[in-house]
């Protein structure tokens, strides 16, 4: 198969959808078991769409949000909440036992591999492009999409 795109990167896009499309679960099983997360997820989904749009159309501000959102939020999750460590704990625990109980941790384990396959899939896909002014759009795209998220999270305090 032949890769039509500028800077050859159908696998990688391809790897951008795997990545968005396992958050964009997380968050949808998420909402669904918690509904005072509805909110929050519908908007946070948005950001996802977009890196996909984005994405498809070879843009630097598209790579550079799902780089970015990616990073801080599995940071978030690793580092200050741990709900991506206790995810995974859940999750051999229900291997073990049969029954899942804490679905939610789960879900954000999901997201944080999707958001793993992201970030590594967005820095191949910039490192690779040949559009002028890339990293400036890069980093743009970066502010912008953490400035969303900070402002979707303050208008809809999640608990």
């Amino acid at each position: 198969m032949t890769d039509d795109r500028p800077n050859g990167s159908n696998s990688i896009l391809v790897w951008i959808y795997i990545g968005s499309a396992l958050f964009l679960v997380a968050l949808l099983v998420s909402a669904i078991v918690v509904p005072g997360l509805r909110f929050l997820h519908s908007f946070q989904a948005l950001i996802y769409v977009a890196v996909i749009v984005l994405a498809r159309r070879n843009s630097a501000w598209g790579y550079g949000a799902g780089f970015s959102i990616a990073v801080v939020w599995n940071a978030m999750g690793l580092f200050l909440t741990h709900l991506i460590e206790r995810g995974a704990a859940a999750f051999v625990a229900s291997l073990r036992t049969g029954h899942v109980q804490d679905l939610v941790p789960m879900m954000v384990t999901l997201g944080g591999i999707g958001h793993f396959i992201l970030i590594a899939a967005a820095l191949t896909a910039i490192i690779r492009s040949t559009e002028k002014k890339s990293w400036w759009k890069f980093a743009g795209g970066g502010v912008l999409a953490v400035a969303y998220l900070a402002l979707i999270v303050s208008f809809s305090h999640p608990r």
